[in-house]
Parts: structure tokens; C-alpha cells; sequence
């Protein structure tokens, strides 16, 4: 009796340290990263000063916070959270958008289609870099005047 009480924990712990390292290796766009301005490319408009994602799982998905400075010195802060399924979410903050469609490709590998008013404004792919230390977004598209967006942002893990 002993002997498979003792058995039965050592599964139930196996099986804890094992689920607890596949919930950990998801979604690896998770955490604080800043803006790498040198590695960057923005050809629409001026880049920002600086700016920080912050992508986090809660119960109600993921979620994403972009505060920073704009080129104009003025500070930003945008938001979303969604469940990472494609479905349009409230994008607050985002003058191009104010709605997001962040869907999961993989684990390291998102894809997001903003709309202003109903309209396709940007599309973006974000993706981390295999060693988990770089975040590449990459958004095509028009902002909200209807000028042409063709950015490549990289950001390093904080």
C-alpha cells in the first residue's frame, strides 16, 4: 500500500513538472521586449524615440501593451487582448487601428491584421528569433491617412 501510494505521487509530480514545462515552452513572444532602434527599418514616417511590448498570458488570453515615445517626443501607450484566434479584438491606443486579429501560427510565430472603421489599415507578423533573445514584427500596409507602411522592427528580450 505504501509502495504505490509513493508511486502515485511520483506520477502526479512527473506529470506537474511535465505539463509545467509545456505551458512554459508556448508562446514565446511572451514578456517584455524593447525597441532595437539600429535594427530597425521604418520607411513610412518618422521611427519612435522608444518603445516597449510587454505580451503576458491572463485568463482572458494574451495580452499586449506598447508604451514608448513617439517621434515627437509625445508618449504612446496602446493595448489588446485576445485569445490569439483571429478574431477582432478592441485595439486601444493604435491611431492606424481600432481593432487587432492577432491569430497563433505556432509557438514563436504570430500574425495580426489591423482595421480602422472596418477598413484593413496593416497587417503584421511577428516572429522570435530561435534562440528567444529577438522579436522581429513586420508590418505592411496603409495607416490610418492612407500613407504606405513597410516597417521591420526588432526588439531584444528584457
Amino acid at each position: 500500500m505504501r509502495k504505490s501510494v509513493l508511486v502515485g505521487a511520483l506520477v502526479v509530480c512527473a506529470l506537474m513538472v511535465f505539463s509545467t514545462s509545456v505551458v512554459l515552452a508556448a508562446d514565446n513572444w511572451n514578456g517584455s521586449w524593447k525597441l532595437d532602434l539600429a535594427k530597425s527599418k521604418y520607411t513610412q514616417g518618422a521611427a519612435p524615440k522608444s518603445q516597449t511590448l510587454k505580451l503576458e498570458s491572463t485568463p482572458a488570453g494574451t495580452a499586449l501593451t506598447a508604451d514608448g515615445v513617439d517621434a515627437d517626443g509625445k508618449t504612446t501607450h496602446a493595448a489588446w487582448t485576445s485569445k490569439m484566434d483571429g478574431k477582432e479584438v478592441p485595439f486601444e491606443g493604435n491611431p492606424n487601428a481600432d481593432t487587432a486579429s492577432p491569430k497563433k501560427v505556432d509557438d514563436n510565430t504570430y500574425t495580426n491584421t489591423w482595421k480602422k472603421a472596418g477598413k484593413v489599415t496593416v497587417k503584421a507578423k511577428v516572429a522570435v528569433s530561435a534562440d528567444g533573445k529577438t522579436l522581429t514584427v513586420t508590418q505592411t500596409g496603409k495607416n490610418a491617412k492612407g500613407e504606405a507602411v513597410n516597417i521591420t522592427a526588432v526588439y531584444e528580450k528584457q
